[in-house]
């Protein structure tokens, strides 16, 4: 059995007007299921909010205490480059950590194999004490962090090819042995880190300016799936990132839907090898509303072995 998991909360985080990220994402996923006759052949579920302690297995607890603080009454506020609050930003972003959390049980219980949340705020490039680049908190470093403390995995992989490099789950990794990162993103490119692995449980495949899906796919099968493959993990969590597809406004990479289905797949294949097939698939980036909704019904309909 496979899962979807998703909130109508995660709707009301609002970074005002003209901004790429919108609650429309997660409504367009959804439509685009529903019009491919694909929704109905998995179970639904509709998160819970994480706890305070729950999110504080990643983050200070100050960085929580000090977003509830900003939280305007009414209206939009900017509190830092690219992160906006309205008054119930806090509240969709704990039911989006709470989606991933979810998911984790679902998978560990035995009862569904694959799991994918269609939530909002995206989580990767939040840091231990600060919110970046549209993200409040890390959704799948959260995810990760409760599968070792709750369940006691010692192997869990965090597989991200959004566009962006998430910063935030690679300063996770650096604390968390048990965890492998692997990253494709475009170079250079916000957040601009540093390009090169440099510990034994990270793997980064930058790719530079206009990367088609052979570039990507070549990266991926070298280097990335190779080391993924030889850390054996006992779960995957997936950053599913769509804004690498040729047609979203934020990057210049040339990927297209069949190339998130193809990663999708050989992600797949190394679960159904080492971790029973467990995998929890967490909305990241995408911003063009038609290439988002074709790229992760293609993800899902992977995911989810529903050809």
């Amino acid at each position: 059995m496979n899962l979807y998991i998703s909130n109508s909360l995660c709707l009301l985080h609002d970074n005002g007007l003209h901004h790429p990220e919108t609650a429309e994402r997660v409504s367009r996923i959804k439509d685009q299921l529903i019009c491919a006759q694909m929704f109905d052949w998995f179970a639904h579920h509709e998160s819970r909010a994480a706890t305070n302690d729950e999110i504080a297995l990643v983050h200070h607890p100050k960085l929580i205490d000090e977003l509830e603080a900003k939280v305007p009454k009414s209206g939009v506020v900017e509190i830092a480059e690219d992160v906006n609050l309205c008054p119930d930003s806090i509240q969709a972003a704990k039911y989006a950590v709470g989606a991933v959390l979810d998911g984790i049980d679902a998978v560990d219980s035995g009862d569904f194999k694959r799991v994918f949340c269609n939530v909002r705020p995206p989580g990767h490039h939040a840091e231990y004490d600060e919110a970046q680049g549209f993200c409040f908190f890390n959704n799948v470093a959260i995810g990760a962090a409760y599968a070792i403390e709750k369940y006691g995995y010692k192997r869990v992989a965090i597989i991200d090819f959004d566009v962006h490099h998430g910063n935030g789950t690679e300063s996770y990794a650096r604390k968390q042995p048990k965890v492998w990162f692997g990253s494709s993103f475009e170079f250079p490119l916000y957040p601009f880190t540093e390009p090169k692995s440099d510990i034994d449980n990270m793997v980064k495949l930058p790719l530079e300016k206009y990367s088609n899906g052979e570039v990507f796919r070549q990266a991926w099968s070298d280097t990335g799936l190779p080391a993924l493959e030889k850390f054996k993990p006992e779960l995957i969590l997936i950053s599913a990132g769509f804004d690498g597809h040729a047609l979203d406004p934020m990057g210049n990479l040339q990927l297209h839907e069949f190339d998130f289905a193809w990663i999708t797949a050989e992600i797949g294949k190394i679960a159904d090898q080492h971790s029973g097939g467990k995998i929890v698939s967490v909305l990241e980036g995408g911003y063009d509303l038609g290439a988002l909704s074709v790229s992760a019904r293609e993800h899902i309909r992977t995911l989810f072995e529903l050809d």
